[in-house]
């Protein structure tokens, strides 16, 4: 039983490595530029889409998820995050499509989980005939817990490297802008250096008759 309850004990803290079926990735979509995904989903599993716009332009993105029978089952225009959760009525390979398309010079990273089914349990817990025990319910717990914790830290990693992404460009804005002004304050005091010399400048007296 000590060797039961250590098991439990260490696939609760990995348990949360066990993803689902599925796609989660972070990609650059260029200018004038269409990414599609492919996965294959049988009928009745539920799945859920979610992205979100990190970086670039207005931070907005075209999306379409298309069943096998090439109906559009979902659609977004110029959103910056969004999630769909759906329950396919056919099996076969689901295809989302991310475009910048209406877009002339902004690259953009855009986050994607495609997630497909239920979380996995953990291992010798999901055939469990008879009631858990008060340390099986608890790895239990503590692996729901991991998973939660996961998906938050992605979240948050998004919303820092938006937020950082913004500051930089805002400083950068700043910058320049200082710039300007800097060189503005220069050409107004050299031009006004110059004007007051001129007044300043002994003039060659008229010629007498």
């Amino acid at each position: 039983m000590d060797f039961w309850s250590v098991w439990l004990l260490f696939a609760s803290l990995f348990g949360a490595l066990l993803l689902t079926d599925g796609v989660e990735l972070t990609f650059e979509l260029a200018d004038n530029a269409k990414e599609c995904f492919y996965q294959e989903i049988e009928k009745n599993v539920s799945s859920t889409l979610e992205f979100q716009v990190v970086t670039g332009g207005q931070y907005d993105v075209d999306v379409t998820l298309e069943a096998p029978n090439k109906e559009i089952i979902y659609s977004q225009v110029k959103t910056q995050f969004d999630s769909h959760s759906f329950i396919p009525t056919m099996s076969g390979i689901y295809k989302a499509c991310f475009s910048n398309e209406f877009s002339t010079y902004s690259h953009k990273l855009v986050y994607m989980d495609f997630q497909v089914g239920d979380e996995l349990p953990l291992p010798g817990l999901g055939e469990h005939v008879t009631v858990m025990t008060q340390m099986e319910s608890s790895a239990q717990e503590v692996h729901k817990n991991l998973i939660s914790i996961l998906d938050y830290q992605t979240h948050h990693r998004l919303r820092e490297a938006q937020g950082r992404k913004r500051a930089e460009e805002l400083n950068e804005r700043v910058l320049w802008w200082s710039v300007m002004e800097t060189v503005c304050i220069l050409f107004i005091a050299v031009g006004q250096v110059f004007i007051l010399k001129n007044f300043f400048t002994d003039r060659s007296p008229s010629q007498s008759y």
